[in-house]
């Protein structure tokens, strides 16, 4: 496996075509909301395996607190699920925060998601909101 970070400004198409497998075809959100202005500004990391994208997530700062990052659009295709790939991007994402500035992450999880974030050392952040069909939470991690 081999996981390479994208700097805002360059070629996502790798990255996007996972988020649109994972968040598109297979949880039915929304094609015309999945990309959105903050692709551009975000770092993307990318996990390749043989070359082919597997998993993706974004990081960029939150413009209204200085020193928190905020990590989104974390996806793993299906069949790699399970393997520790999902725990590999976090941990990649936070340490690219880090190097960054961030003493913080945060994100919003799909509440289906959340025992994951908080086997990886976030906790909840306030009420659960709707984005789209699917229940989230904000969570944090201090650094």
């Amino acid at each position: 496996m081999k996981y390479v970070f994208y700097s805002p400004g360059e070629d996502l198409t790798q990255a996007l075509a996972v988020r649109y497998a994972v968040f598109v075809e297979e949880q039915g959100f929304s094609a015309d909301t999945e990309r959105d202005d903050i692709d551009t500004g975000a770092h993307h990391l990318l996990a390749l395996d043989r070359g082919r994208g597997v998993a993706t997530g974004r990081l960029f700062p939150d413009p209204d607190k200085p020193g928190t990052y905020i990590i989104g659009r974390v996806a793993v295709l299906r069949e790699y699920r399970g393997t520790g790939l999902g725990r590999r991007i976090m941990e990649a994402m936070e340490q690219k925060a880090k190097e960054l500035g961030a003493s913080r992450v945060t994100l919003g999880a799909q509440l289906q998601a959340k025992p994951f974030y908080e086997k990886n050392g976030y906790r909840p952040l306030g009420d659960v909101y709707m984005d789209e069909h699917c229940p989230h939470e904000h969570m944090e991690k201090l650094l």
